[in-house]
C-alpha cells in the first residue's frame, strides 16, 4: 500500500501541531485522532464536531482535529497503523470497518459508533461494562430489524419475496439476520437472502439480487454497504425495485426508504464520552449505549423512479420526506 493512497485531508498533523504553543501559554488543546473508511464529506463528523462544541470545546483554542481518510479501504488503515498510533493524539475516535483495525491502538482511549456487536467484535467484555479502552455505541437492534420488515409491508401490501442483502462480516449479522427472517415469516414474505463477505463481492452479490427478482430488497446497515450505498440505490432505481434501509444516508444517496437510529444525534451524544475521557475518565466504565433517537424516512424522488404510490398514511408517518 502505497503511503499517496491513504488520504490525509484538513486536520492533519502537520496543521494542527502548531496549536500546541498555546497549551505553553496555558491553555490546553486536546487532540483528537479521527479514523474513518467513510468517503467525502464525511456523513458522521459534523454531529460530533457540534456535541464537542456544545460543550465548550473550540476548534483552534482547545481542540484540534487529526482527520485520517481511507474512503471504502479498511487494508489502507491497517498499513497506516503504525504511523496513526505516533500521533500524539488524547482520544481517537473510529467509525466503520476502521473500528476493528484499532483493535490493535493499545492504550490510547477509543470512541466508536458501530453498527453491529461491539462484544462480538472483541473491542468490549459487556455493554454495560467495556472492560477494555473501547466505547461509544452500537446500532445494533432488534427490534430496528422488525419494523423494516413491517415498513416495507405497509409501502408494498403485496410484498411477497424479499432480497435481504447481507455482509456476513458484520457482527451480529447472523442475529440480525435470524430477526428479520422471523418478522418476515409473521408477514408470509419469503427472504431471498444474499450474503456477500467485502466490497469486492457487491457486484457479484447484486447480480444475484437481480436473478432473485425479488419485489423489494432490504440492505443491512453496516460499513461497507454505507460506503457504497450510492451504487446499492443506483442499482435498485435501475432494476425498479423498491429498497430499504437502515439510515437517513442511504436515502440521501437515492434509496427508497430507511428507518433506525440518527446518526448525527448518536454523534452528538458520543461528544458527551469524548468530554468524560477527555476529563479523566476510563472507556472502560463507561457503558455502551445505544441509540434512543429514530427516524423514519422517505425518498418521494426515488419512489417515481422505481415506479412506488406512497400512501397519504405512510407519508403521515414519515419523519422526513426527500423530495
Amino acid at each position: 500500500m502505497q503511503r499517496r493512497e491513504f488520504i490525509t485531508l484538513l486536520g492533519a498533523s502537520a496543521a494542527v501541531w502548531p496549536l500546541a504553543g498555546h497549551a505553553q501559554q496555558g491553555t490546553k488543546v486536546h487532540f483528537i485522532l479521527w479514523v474513518s473508511t467513510e468517503a467525502q464529506p464525511d456523513p458522521f463528523i459534523a454531529g460530533f464536531r457540534q456535541g464537542m462544541k456544545d460543550r465548550g470545546y473550540v476548534e483552534g483554542q482547545n481542540l484540534a482535529f487529526v482527520l485520517r481518510y481511507a474512503p471504502g479501504n479498511p487494508a489502507a488503515v491497517r498499513a497506516m497503523l503504525p504511523e496513526l498510533l505516533t500521533i500524539p493524539a488524547d482520544l481517537i475516535v473510529a467509525s466503520g470497518p476502521a473500528i476493528q483495525t484499532m483493535k490493535d491502538a493499545t492504550g490510547k482511549p477509543v470512541l466508536f459508533a458501530i453498527s453491529g456487536d461491539p462484544v462480538e467484535l472483541g473491542i468490549a467484555q459487556s455493554l454495560n461494562r467495556p472492560g477494555r479502552n473501547f466505547t461509544g455505541s452500537t446500532f445494533l437492534s432488534f427490534d430496528l430489524a422488525q419494523k423494516r420488515v413491517q415498513l416495507l409491508r405497509e409501502l408494498l401490501p403485496n410484498l411477497r419475496t424479499l432480497a435481504v442483502l447481507s455482509n456476513t462480516n458484520h457482527p451480529g449479522e447472523r442475529s440480525e439476520h435470524r430477526v428479520t427472517q422471523e418478522a418476515a415469516q409473521v408477514l408470509s414474505i419469503s427472504l431471498a437472502y444474499v450474503p456477500f463477505g467485502s466490497a469486492s463481492e457487491l457486484d457479484d452479490a447484486l447480480e444475484r439480487v437481480r436473478a432473485a427478482s425479488p419485489d423489494a430488497m432490504l440492505v443491512f446497515p453496516e460499513g461497507a454497504t454505507m460506503a457504497n450505498r450510492a451504487k446499492i440505490a443506483q442499482f435498485a432505481q435501475a432494476h425498479r425495485l423498491p429498497s430499504m434501509f437502515g439510515w437517513r444516508e442511504y436515502c440521501d444517496a437515492g434509496g427508497l426508504a430507511c428507518y433506525g437510529a440518527s446518526q448525527r444525534a448518536t454523534y452528538e451524544r458520543l461528544a458527551i464520552y469524548a468530554d468524560r475521557i477527555l476529563k479523566g475518565e476510563k472507556p472502560s466504565d463507561l457503558p455502551i449505549e445505544q441509540p434512543t433517537k429514530f427516524e423514519f424516512v422517505i425518498n418521494l424522488k426515488t419512489a417515481k423512479a422505481v415506479g412506488l404510490s406512497v400512501t397519504s398514511n405512510m407519508l403521515t408517518s414519515a419523519d422526513e420526506i426527500i423530495e
